[in-house]
């Protein structure tokens, strides 16, 4: 269980390919700190650290996990939004978020506010999977490559987020331009909801 709140981006410094699995090598300030077997959101995906060595460790993702998310869009040098698991004696700063990314959505419009940044992003709309939960509403929560956001203007298959220049220069927002993939993580309570109404 995660929270949305990035503790900072880590820097892919290989990839190794095992049949329809990929194995990604990152560096982080607290790699020292890690365990195997401890998970670890990447751009919002929960991954398992499955080993540790030379200031760096590594996670797998799997074919399913490749296809939901852009990992497998990554290259060595680019940096990815890394948060442990939540601890449960602390406060929940964002959101209950998963680790398990729904979907990608593409970066459609990037302007400026004056000091923060609007970022629109546009995802494949789908009545029955909106009917589970997958959407946004007005000033409810979704998860960004991790970033726990509120979000503003929804339309059918768009959002807006509003991000502050802190947020900006701590997660990969700082490298996220028109065309960028990202990751997707509708909120689990809006899902549970949705499930709830289709059973009545």
């Amino acid at each position: 269980m995660f929270s949305g709140i990035i503790e900072e981006f880590a820097t892919v410094v290989a990839i190794r390919h095992d049949q329809e699995n990929i194995d990604f090598t990152l560096t982080c300030s607290f790699v020292d700190e890690l365990g195997i077997d401890q998970s670890v959101a990447h751009n919002g995906v929960c991954l398992t650290v499955v080993k540790i060595e030379d200031n760096t460790y590594t996670v797998t993702a799997m074919k399913e996990t490749l296809e939901r998310s852009n990992l497998g869009l990554l290259q060595i040098g680019d940096k990815v939004n890394v948060e442990r698991s939540m601890l449960m004696n602390g406060r929940l700063d964002g959101h209950i978020v998963q680790g398990h990314v729904d979907m990608t959505a593409e970066c459609v419009q990037v302007e400026d506010a004056e000091g923060s940044t609007y970022f629109t992003f546009k995802y494949v709309y789908d009545k029955e999977m909106a009917k589970r939960g997958y959407f946004t509403v007005d000033k409810g929560s979704v998860t960004v490559n991790g970033v726990s956001l509120t979000v503003c203007n929804p339309t059918e298959d768009t959002f807006q987020v509003a991000i502050i220049p802190y947020t900006f220069e701590h997660t990969n927002f700082c490298d996220i331009r028109v065309g960028t993939k990202v990751n997707l993580e509708f909120d689990i309570l809006g899902k549970y909801i949705a499930r709830l109404q289709s059973l009545v």
